[in-house]
């Protein structure tokens, strides 16, 4: 459900500057080293915001193809997925499921911490 504005994102982006510029630079300590954890939560939970409906649309659609089914949910299709791993059903095609794998963990890098795909 839509609300009105301040937005998720903006009140989370209100909060992050809150922390970096008023909270940070006053606290020393395992108090400075939790505010800058905190900080890092905001950074992820708004990427997740703004990024996680297209990804998580992307692998369904990616392991819809790979398992060749209709389901939606992505955890019955990643609970499928590792089945037919396991069966072997996938040692003929494990250049599309490498693919699959790869586009998927880069996906979650970007929500997680871009810093790590080196871009």
């Amino acid at each position: 459900m839509a609300q009105d504005r301040p937005t998720a994102d903006e009140l989370l982006e209100a909060l992050g500057e809150f922390l970096e510029e008023k909270v940070f630079p006053k606290v020393e300590g395992a108090t400075q080293f939790h505010t800058r954890v905190a900080m890092n939560v905001v950074k992820i939970l708004r990427r997740e915001l703004a990024d996680a409906p297209v990804f998580d649309a992307a692998e369904r659609g990616r392991l819809q193809r790979l398992l060749l089914s209709d389901e939606a949910d992505l955890t019955k299709l990643n609970e499928a997925l590792c089945k037919e791993i396991q069966s072997g059903s996938f040692d003929e095609r494990r250049s599309e499921l490498i693919d699959h794998l790869k586009a998927t963990v880069q996906n979650k890098l970007e929500i997680a911490n871009p810093k790590y795909l080196g871009e």
